[in-house]
């Protein structure tokens, strides 16, 4: 949908300012276009709006409506002419050659069509009135904005488990954190890597290389938002734009994840079974690299996640079908989210980008609460040993020995699972460390994988192995499956 343009008058100096009101009825389009036709000269643009909140029915949506911009370059699909975004976060922002406002890229505020972009993404039964105020300031442009873009690699250990974060906000986009925050709290948190994911934005990424020191890998990303749920691009390059403006039905998802890996990115489903509009995944998993299965402080949500990717795995175990690694991150906003609740632990190869990437779209990796839990996993038969992610070769009828060793769970539940379901459950001791051993055979088992939970508030276990389905306490570890026998 396009409104009406809106013309400025070419200045020398001083300011000038246009209004524009209307109303948007239940059912308008995702994202509405208002042109706005840009003179030479202009050294700034400056846009705020405001809308309507009527009271609404109990159990109703009220108003709801994000805003970005677009520059000369045009609104077509792609976002050559991106110039940033800020949701429902902010009223105002402006953009300079210098500098411009969280959210939004510094640059040139060349002469030709912009669009300031509403995204009325919820709209009340008695419609939106909405305001829209733009101004232009006439005069030189100013020094260009420079940015600092953080290093591919950092000073590593050689092939070893890496922790890290892979989905964090910031005041760039709706975040209460500044990014020297976020890296001073990844650090204390004792992670080794970050993905800078603001949503709908890339604007952050020009000021994260003075944070990117030889113990912190900051990798650069970006969460894009749809209507019918969220992903994060991981590993893109600096200021790639992947856009967002579609909907399951659109049937475009896959032109957008095809440029996340040319860049050599990494595409992850997010927060699978969020209850907010829009943020629930709703396009399947063609494509995607991997799945956030715990999203924050393990909750119901997470464990749909969990059995909907459970479920996945035994889809898979025919071994015609690539199987999807499981992720977990925190989705850190502010100050009271705690980064690395939970965090990522990869083996690869060093602590840079491209090894990183790569051990987690091969599902060397397994989810921890914190830096105080600890595990190693492991299935052994005949004279082969593999760890998680990796595949088993042994033959039908071989004895498989399957060991668990973990730490920092006091109490905890041991889970082993297959394509079955439960087939064994243990306890830790009160110290939190202890190993676990199960014997199986590849004709029984297609994958085994593992968890060690909390005990419940009663200080139980939970559930049995023969009745498993209820009462586990939180996750404190999740592994990604060791798959056993030989590829059909």
């Amino acid at each position: 949908m396009t409104l009406a343009p809106v013309a400025f008058a070419e200045a020398d100096t001083g300011k000038k300012t246009r209004t524009i009101t209307g109303h948007f009825e239940p059912g308008v389009a995702d994202f509405v276009y208002l042109p706005i036709q840009v003179p030479r000269g202009v050294a700034e643009i400056a846009v705020s709006y405001s809308y309507s909140k009527p009271t609404v029915p109990k159990g109703t949506p009220g108003n709801s409506c994000d805003i970005g911009i677009f520059d000369n370059h045009g609104v077509a699909a792609g976002g050559a002419g991106f110039r940033g975004w800020s949701g429902g976060f902010r009223t105002e922002f402006a953009i300079s050659n210098s500098e411009a406002t969280p959210g939004y890229l510094p640059g040139p505020v060349s002469a030709g069509t912009w669009n300031v972009v509403l995204g009325p993404y919820q709209v009340a039964p008695q419609g939106m009135d909405y305001s829209v105020t733009v101004t232009l300031t006439y005069g030189p442009r100013g020094e260009p904005f420079v940015p600092h873009y953080p290093p591919t690699r950092a000073k590593g250990r050689g092939r070893a488990w890496y922790r890290g974060d892979c989905h964090l906000h910031t005041v760039y986009s709706d975040g209460a954190n500044l990014p020297e925050d976020v890296a001073a709290r990844a650090r204390a948190g004792k992670l080794d890597f970050i993905v800078s994911a603001d949503h709908n934005t890339t604007s952050s990424h020009g000021v994260w290389g003075p944070l990117a020191t030889d113990d912190l890998l900051i990798i650069l990303g970006e969460e894009v938002t749809t209507r019918n749920g969220h992903w994060v691009a991981a590993g893109i390059k600096p200021e790639q734009f992947v856009d967002w403006r579609y909907r399951s039905r659109d049937d475009v998802l896959d032109e957008y994840q095809k440029q996340v890996h040319l860049a050599g990115g990494l595409c992850i489903a997010a927060h699978m079974y969020c209850p907010w509009i829009g943020c629930e995944w709703k396009f399947g998993f063609d494509g995607m690299d991997a799945t956030e299965v715990w999203t924050g402080p393990w909750g119901w949500d997470d464990d749909a996640a969990v059995s909907t990717w459970a479920n996945l795995l035994t889809q898979a175990a025919d071994g015609l079908h690539r199987w999807l690694p499981a992720v977990g991150n925190s989705d850190a906003h502010g100050p009271s989210n705690v980064i690395g609740l939970p965090q990522n632990v990869v083996l690869a190869d060093n602590l840079n980008r491209e090894s990183i990437l790569a051990g987690m779209a091969a599902g060397h990796t397994w989810i921890a609460e914190s830096s105080a839990v600890d595990l190693r996993f492991t299935a052994a038969g005949g004279r082969r040993t593999a760890g998680i992610g990796d595949r088993l070769e042994v033959s039908s009828g071989t004895e498989v020995t399957v060991t668990l060793q973990a730490s920092g769970v006091p109490n905890g539940t041991v889970r082993l699972l297959t394509d079955e379901g439960q087939m064994l459950q243990s306890s830790l001791p009160d110290s939190g460390s202890g190993t676990v051993s199960w014997v199986t055979k590849p004709e029984i088992a297609a994958f085994v994988r593992a968890e060690v939970r909390h005990p419940l508030a009663d200080g139980s276990s939970g559930g049995t192995t023969m009745n498993p389905a209820f009462g586990f306490g939180a996750m404190a570890a999740l592994t990604n499956p060791i798959w056993l026998g030989r590829r059909h």
